[in-house]
């Protein structure tokens, strides 16, 4: 089995948008792979995110389990963007065998019970838990830049040091 050319990926609760367009200019990538179970299912979602994309980007929306079944068919010309909606969607993935290096967290919102981290992460114990899985057992590098550039508010936050920590 050839390991997939997987360029990035990035956990953004959501997913496609104007930020998500930055990530996949810079990292020239020929194929995003949206891998969420809802998305999956809901043609209103998918057709936004589309619109979102240039024409010579593939766009593809698959279930946790199809991302699993399907990485390592994919061609090696293909170079890949995997977003996730959630810190579990990436640590499902991750025990299903995609090979995650490293895991860029971009956006989790803030909500009850919640607690802030940056200007654009906010984790609750579940969110930890996938997170330190991630860190801890997938050996997955954490990382917290908000643009592909990374001088941004918030992009020195040492995530990996903070689940070590908690």
């Amino acid at each position: 089995m050839t390991e997939p050319n997987i360029k990035a990926v990035r956990l953004d609760e959501r997913l496609i948008h104007g930020q998500g367009r930055l990530w996949i200019s810079n990292l020239g990538v020929n194929l995003v792979i949206v891998a969420n179970d809802e998305v999956a299912k809901s043609h209103i979602q998918q057709q936004l995110m589309s619109s979102l994309m240039p024409e010579s980007v593939g766009i593809r929306f698959f279930s946790l389990q199809e991302t699993i079944d399907k990485i390592f068919k994919a061609s090696p010309r293909q170079t890949i963007f995997i977003i996730v909606k959630t810190a579990q969607d990436a640590l499902t993935l991750a025990e299903g065998g995609v090979p995650i290096k490293e895991l860029n967290v971009g956006n989790i919102h803030m909500k009850e019970g919640k607690t802030r981290l940056t200007n654009f992460i906010a984790v609750d114990a579940d969110d930890l838990h996938a997170l330190k899985t991630l860190h801890e057992k997938y050996h997955v590098d954490l990382n917290t830049r908000t643009t592909p550039l990374g001088n941004d508010v918030g992009s020195d936050f040492d995530l990996n040091d903070y689940v070590a920590k908690h």
